[in-house]
């Protein structure tokens, strides 16, 4: 059996990356990474589907055992990616979907080479400003420091694989599940079934 794919979506605030993400989620058989996290559930949220819920005390000895692909903390609490539930995944032919920020990112490829990364970026920056401006959540300090960051991160291009403009939302869409499937259909990740066939002619 092929391994399944490592795909990470990333881009800075405004760009739409969450919402790819989602609808990505819906349209495939993708499967969804679920963190680790310190803080509470919320009312409604269930162990191992929407995080898994650790102690600090916990959370400290998992970063101390290597377990993370990725962590950041985020006001006040930690977040990862534990390596073991996604490398089964993997091994078992499924294909993973990740979220996460440009550093998130970084430390997955660095541990993960064979990741296919993502890069979610608005046309332009006047329009990552009118959707930020649009959520009615930012203040003019905050709003300079996410364009401030949206242009730091882009400038990390070469992190990643593929680059997708969210100017059309259904597009852009349609633009991350083309590569995924572009990807899968690579010569290098069908070579088990290339190898049958070719024995089958013996």
């Amino acid at each position: 059996m092929e391994k399944g794919l490592l795909v990470i979506i990333s881009g800075p605030s405004g760009a739409g990356k969450g919402t790819i993400y989602q609808k990505v989620i819906e349209r495939t058989d993708m499967k969804r990474s679920v963190s680790v996290t310190t803080r509470k559930p919320r009312e409604g949220e269930v162990e191992g589907v929407n995080y898994y819920f650790r102690t600090e005390e916990e959370y400290q000895q998992m970063i101390a055992s290597g377990e993370f692909l990725e962590t950041a903390e985020v006001y006040k609490n930690y977040y990862g990616t534990p390596k073991a539930p996604v490398f089964a995944n993997l091994e078992k032919g499924n294909d993973v979907l990740f979220e996460v920020d440009v550093h998130g990112a970084r430390s997955i490829k660095k541990k993960y080479p064979e990741a296919v990364a993502i890069f979610v970026m608005t046309p332009d920056f006047e329009t990552l400003k009118k959707r930020l401006i649009d959520r009615g959540t930012e203040t003019a300090d905050s709003l300079k420091t996410r364009l401030s960051a949206a242009k730091s991160e882009l400038a990390q291009y070469k992190l990643f694989d593929y680059i997708v403009f969210n100017d059309e939302l259904e597009v852009a869409v349609n633009e991350v599940i083309d590569i995924i499937t572009a990807e899968k259909r690579k010569t290098k990740n069908n070579l088990e079934k290339i190898n049958e066939l070719l024995d089958n002619q013996k």
